[in-house]
């Protein structure tokens, strides 16, 4: 059993410990060792079992290997956190659910720090970058390509040959057509249905999407 920490106490956390321990049901992995999350409010406090014990900051001082998973789930907050933890002991797990593994034949490389979660299905030939968060029942087709710290929120769809910069936030039920690419940084609301490609550090929505804000970095 490896010891893991969750960077992050609220409703992702605790979605991230069912999916740990839906791991574990498979074959026993993870020892959960508890919750850190700069929040004070969580501090001291137990968690679906499991303690909260202080900030992220603590992290940098654990003295014994551990995996780390960053239960964060805006894109560019998860970029923040994982810059803060500098410890060389301490490493980030990539966890997919069981039912959701791929098979080597499937041709997808997953980063370090990927989370994929229950009902996720995905292609072939798919490649997700660091700290890529596929939350419950997306689909990614084949040759997609997502960047570092982006998440794909429940039921999004990408569709064969789509290609995500870095830090995208695809919302809910989402649908991106084939052969586009969305630049870093960019948002997509919550059911859009995106038939042109997006340019960087843009939100886009609606059926079909248009761009609704250009924002800076």
């Amino acid at each position: 059993m490896k010891d893991i920490a969750i960077i992050g106490a609220g409703g992702l956390g605790r979605e991230v410990l069912v999916l740990l321990h839906q791991i574990n049901e498979v074959r026993p992995t993870w020892n959960v060792i508890g919750f850190y999350d700069d929040d004070t409010a969580y501090h001291g406090q137990t968690i679906d079992g499991v303690s909260c014990h202080g900030a992220v900051g603590l992290l940098a001082y654990f003295p014994d290997e551990l995996y780390l998973v960053l239960a964060v789930g805006l894109p560019a907050a998860r970029a923040a956190v994982s810059r803060r933890v500098q410890n060389p002991n301490a490493r980030y797990a990539t966890l997919v659910h069981p039912l959701a593994q791929p098979r080597p034949y499937q041709q997808i490389s997953l980063a370090e720090g990927v989370l994929i979660f229950q009902g996720a299905v995905l292609s072939t030939n798919i490649r997700l970058g660091r700290h890529t968060l596929v939350y419950p029942n997306c689909t990614i087709g084949h040759d997609a390509t997502i960047g570092d710290f982006s998440t794909l929120m429940p039921g999004a769809t990408l569709s064969g040959n789509t290609c995500l910069g870095e830090g995208i936030l695809i919302g809910a039920n989402a649908v991106v057509l084939p052969h586009l690419s969305i630049g870093e940084g960019s948002q997509v609301g919550a059911g859009a249905v995106i038939t042109t490609a997006l340019p960087a550090r843009c939100t886009a929505a609606g059926i079909p999407a248009k761009i609704s804000n250009q924002h800076e970095l």
